[in-house]
């Protein structure tokens, strides 16, 4: 109990010491990405990859909701970034191998209570614009049956040009539907990769048209794959 209580009390520090930095750095809108964790239950949550900014922001500004996510093993060498993913229960994922062991704790996360938040991308793109994605999402959505929350956001992009010029940036964060995969058993090649395109479109349609990237003609489609909540 006492294990519990320092932990929560732990977060609540980090998380506003957190906001505090950022919001020196930043302007930022949030209130739509709260009152989707407020509606929704413990999910996944899919966003777009820039750059550092957007997983301190996702974590702390959806505080008191618990938001995690999966971060690369190797990250954990580092012992600042150590103490920070242990205070917010992030999983770490190895970029080669099987990621059956990885999976297993997001599921679990999630029906303990956690929002995990996972980059389909899988790397950063830098210049805001949607790269192509991996189909890694999919298999983790399937194998638990879990709805996804998709949430996008922009601005993040203009961070150090922003920072040399001694202004805030604004960041903006707009979240969609809740999903689910609707398909049984393992899709094929081909039918992954509608669904990855299906599901990227869903972010493509939040952001601007010069950021949809390899999505952009997705945006506008009707999905085959994907049931709304």
């Amino acid at each position: 109990m006492k294990q519990e209580y320092f932990m929560g009390f732990r977060r609540f520090a980090v998380s506003y010491f957190i906001k505090g930095i950022l919001a020196i750095l930043c302007k930022i809108d949030s209130k739509e990405f709260k009152r989707s964790l407020s509606k929704y239950k413990p999910m996944l949550i899919i966003f777009n990859h820039i750059n550092f900014l957007e997983i301190p922001i996702l974590i702390t500004f959806g505080y008191p909701q618990y938001v995690s996510g999966l971060a690369k093993a190797e990250t954990w060498n580092n012992p600042i970034f150590a103490f920070l993913f242990d205070t917010y229960k992030a999983v770490p994922i190895k970029r080669s191998g099987a990621y059956s062991e990885s999976f297993k704790k997001v599921h679990d996360a999630i029906e303990n209570g956690s929002f995990m938040c996972v980059a389909p991308e899988g790397t950063r793109s830098k210049n805001g614009s949607l790269r192509r994605a991996k189909a890694g999402i999919i298999q983790l959505a399937l194998d638990g049956n879990i709805p996804i929350l998709p949430v996008a956001h922009y601005g993040g992009e203009n961070i150090w040009k922003n920072i040399r010029r001694l202004k805030r940036t604004r960041f903006h964060i707009k979240t969609g539907r809740a999903f689910r995969i609707n398909f049984d058993g393992r899709p094929n090649h081909d039918e992954r990769e509608m669904i990855l395109s299906e599901i990227m479109g869903q972010l493509a349609r939040l952001l601007p048209e010069q950021m949809r990237g390899e999505y952009s003609q997705q945006a506008g489609n009707e999905s085959k794959y994907l049931d709304y909540l």
